[in-house]
């Protein structure tokens, strides 16, 4: 019996990751306002009533979409805490950054648009997110700011947003960017 049970288990979460790797992608080419339960459900083959069974509706399976974006970006920034110096710190963290904005585009999507959101469970958590990076790249930013006197959580936030409309007009405009060129540009613009 627990053999079953198991199996059934192991066939729920493969259905949960597959909507979610499905939604990923529509959220990514079409965003959220312009993707509806019923897409979801005809991309995958299923009812909706199926999609139904596994998640309560569009604003969970897109949190659980960001849940795998924010993961995949944190990767990215855990690299920049392997560097020996602070400086070294921030120069990783500002190329990650721009490195994982230019490939994902349901990062910018929710990191840039203020999508009308019915449920502020959404946007609270995105918030939380934008706020949890600033805090990360906080320390690094006092001790290169730290003759310049300034307020290391303005300029933390004021970095964010900088890049975050980097990766915004990488994105619109099909540019192409060289992250180590911009990182350096950054870093000189601010210290």
């Amino acid at each position: 019996m627990a053999t079953i049970t198991n199996t059934k288990k192991d066939i729920i979460q493969d259905t949960k990751k597959k909507i979610i790797e499905v939604s990923r992608r529509l959220f990514s080419n079409y965003s959220y306002l312009g993707v509806s339960m019923s897409d979801i459900a005809k991309n995958l083959n299923i009812t909706k009533a199926a999609l139904y069974y596994h998640f309560t509706g569009k604003i969970e399976i897109y949190k659980n979409v960001l849940d795998e974006v924010f993961k995949g970006l944190d990767k990215y920034i855990a690299e920049a805490f392997k560097e020996k110096t602070e400086k070294g710190k921030l120069q990783s963290f500002i190329k990650n950054y721009l490195d994982f904005g230019f490939e994902e585009k349901n990062f910018i999507k929710a990191m840039m648009f203020k999508l009308p959101f019915t449920d502020s469970k959404i946007r609270n958590y995105i918030s939380e997110f934008k706020e949890k990076n600033i805090n990360l790249i906080s320390p690094f930013v006092k001790v290169m700011a730290k003759k310049k006197k300034i307020n290391s959580k303005l300029i933390s936030f004021l970095l964010i947003e900088m890049m975050n409309g980097l990766i915004l007009e990488h994105n619109c405009a099909n540019k192409n960017f060289d992250s180590k060129k911009l990182t350096k540009q950054i870093i000189s613009a601010l210290f």
